[in-house]
């Protein structure tokens, strides 16, 4: 603040502006297929699933498909 009482312009804080430590909870994780949240896995093609519908789904899939599924979500592995 200036001796006058108003604060310059690069310490009023805005939205963008407001720090925040990182948050304790551990991140969320979304299904691949549904966008719902992904409590499950599958370990062959590492995709996230939300429930056993689509685990089924997920089982009929060519290695290519689950691969495209990966590169959306940004992971780059190998599919087995």
């Amino acid at each position: 603040m200036d001796v006058d009482g108003k604060a310059a312009e690069d310490e009023i804080p805005t939205y963008l502006s407001i720090e925040a430590p990182p948050s304790l909870l551990p991140q969320k994780h979304y299904c691949d297929i549904t966008g719902l949240e992904a409590p499950y896995t599958d370990p062959t093609t590492g995709l996230r699933y939300h429930d056993k519908d689509v685990y089924a789904l997920i089982k009929g899939m060519s290695p290519s498909t689950a691969k495209d599924y990966l590169s959306a979500r940004g992971v780059n592995s190998i599919v087995k």
